[in-house]
């Protein structure tokens, strides 16, 4: 059984087969799916996606590489939302958020407004923060051990020093692992993930984003998670079998999931 903690399956480029590739990853094993919120104007897509399909789940949040397409309100839009689904077994998070400083001309002040505001809807409504970092691990890190969210979260994509991914399983967080490991010339951060604790790593593909390296060049998709998880196994020494196990009992443990109803 897998879980994929992280993709887009709502996006236009899943129109044309959707329905297939969740038969597909039914058979592959993938049990459950979180669908990602990028942008207020995307949210109401998902939530309907995500009733739609039993196997879907549903994270709402405004991502801090779109600051130019979020409106003053959409902050205030999010807790409308929250009040109306919070509680709801398919709203399992807030997703994505966080800090983006490999984008030109980041506008920095900005985007730590709009994650501090994100964390304090995540404590106020217990829901897990599930965060988007590139470029700004100090920040944030920093930022966490000021706000402590209780429910924890999954740093997305993880790709952080060792030093990094201790502190953010200190704070309560999970790593999430997909393709980007899987890459040869990822040396670094294929040098960190033999040293990450078994019971501190969540799987994810990111789709139709980054690739696995078995399959270049092409959209990514939730069916290639038995693959990146296979990948990664070895990586780490073990069986896939032994990282499917671990990956969801610690997703399971993340969402509030009963292991035994997948």
């Amino acid at each position: 059984m897998l879980i994929d903690t992280h993709n887009h399956l709502d996006f236009p480029s899943f129109d044309d087969d959707r329905e297939a590739l969740l038969q597909h990853c039914q058979s592959l094993g993938v049990q459950r799916q979180v669908l990602i919120g990028v942008e207020e104007s995307l949210w109401s897509r998902l939530w309907s996606t995500a009733l739609a399909h039993e196997p879907l789940y549903a994270a709402l949040a405004l991502h801090p590489c779109y600051l130019d397409v979020h409106r003053e309100d959409d902050i205030e839009k999010l807790r409308a939302w929250l009040d109306q689904w919070a509680g709801h077994p398919k709203l399992c998070a807030l997703g994505e958020f966080g800090l983006d400083y490999y984008i030109d001309q980041p506008d920095k002040p900005r985007q730590q407004a709009l994650f501090e505001s994100h964390l304090e809807l995540a404590i106020e409504y217990e829901l897990p923060s599930l965060l988007h970092v590139r470029k700004a691990h100090a920040d944030v890190i920093a930022t966490l051990k000021r706000y402590k969210p209780p429910k924890g979260g999954i740093v997305h994509a993880f790709a952080g020093s060792y030093e990094e991914a201790r502190e953010y399983l200190k704070l309560g967080f999970k790593l999430g692992l997909g393709g980007a490991p899987t890459w040869p010339q990822a040396n670094r951060l294929r040098k960190v993930v033999p040293r990450l604790p078994l019971d501190g790593i969540v799987l994810e593909t990111d789709a139709p984003d980054i690739a696995p390296a078995m399959y270049p060049g092409i959209r990514n998709s939730p069916v290639h998670l038995p693959d990146i998880c296979a990948a990664l196994a070895e990586l780490l020494n073990i069986t896939s079998q032994e990282l499917a196990q671990a990956s969801t009992a610690n997703a399971c443990d993340l969402f509030g999931w009963d292991i035994q109803a997948l």
